[in-house]
């Protein structure tokens, strides 16, 4: 009586070790995305829907911005730059950071050349 309950359950392990195995799947998943969505994500970086910090290395006149704006793009490429006129005034700002400590970090490269360079945040847009 006891041989027969030891072949059944061994049986019975044996089957629901095979059966287990035989419901198992494989395969891979190929993703077919339209090109235009890395488009999409990337301009939602850009959108101000957060709070930024900028940094500005210069403030005065047009020409003087202009002038500041190339050699900035001399020395620095990692950044985007940006001239906006704020009478009387022209500034130039550099980059769209997300968080306090990143443009931090960029400022510290930035004051290498540029020692009156400071970070704020711009002020949004009433529409």
């Amino acid at each position: 009586m006891i041989k027969h309950k030891m072949t059944f359950l061994l049986i019975a392990i044996a089957f629901i070790s095979f059966s287990i195995g035989s419901f198992a799947q494989s395969g891979t998943i190929n993703i077919d995305q339209d090109s235009d969505i890395n488009k999409l994500l990337e301009f939602k970086k850009d959108v101000k829907t957060v709070n930024l910090f900028k940094i500005q290395v210069y403030s005065g006149t047009r020409s003087g911005a202009e002038s500041s704006k190339q050699n900035f793009l001399n020395s620095y490429n990692e950044w985007p730059v940006s001239m906006e006129f704020d009478s009387p005034n022209t500034k130039i700002w550099i980059g769209n950071f997300r968080s306090r400590l990143e443009a931090d970090k960029a400022l510290l490269k930035i004051k290498r050349k540029y020692n009156n360079a400071f970070i704020f945040e711009p002020k949004k847009d009433k529409k």
